[in-house]
């Protein structure tokens, strides 16, 4: 959780937030099929449904900054350009977040789970 401490008194954002602004803005880029994700149980896998997508999302908190680092786990489409499609996800998500919650962006990693043909 961020807290962002004003005159006015403080604002407590929660991890909710920040997975599901940056699921749904990696899924809007060009070529990503979806977040994806494995069971609790290890099992294999899988695209998340809409409602769930974003289990595909890990935010690390930067105490040193106050900023946030996220890691998005996607599946793309087969035979898009998985780097144009990673440098694409990494400048909407950060712009994304910080954009809705003033909260700066530091890194995030995308890591390409599966491709979806």
């Amino acid at each position: 959780m961020i807290n962002i401490t004003n005159e006015s008194g403080t604002i407590r954002i929660t991890d909710d937030v920040f997975t599901n602004l940056a699921g749904d803005a990696a899924t809007s880029c060009f070529g990503v099929k979806g977040m994806a994700g494995r069971s609790k149980d290890g099992g294999p896998l899988q695209l998340l449904r809409r409602e769930s997508m974003s289990k595909g999302v890990v935010v690390h908190y930067n105490d040193e900054d106050d900023s946030i680092s996220l890691e998005l786990h996607i599946g793309v489409d087969q035979g898009v350009n998985m780097a144009a499609v990673a440098r694409s996800i990494m400048k909407e998500v950060s712009y994304k977040l910080t954009k809705n919650t003033g909260v700066p962006v530091k890194a995030v990693d995308v890591y390409i789970d599966t491709i979806i043909g």
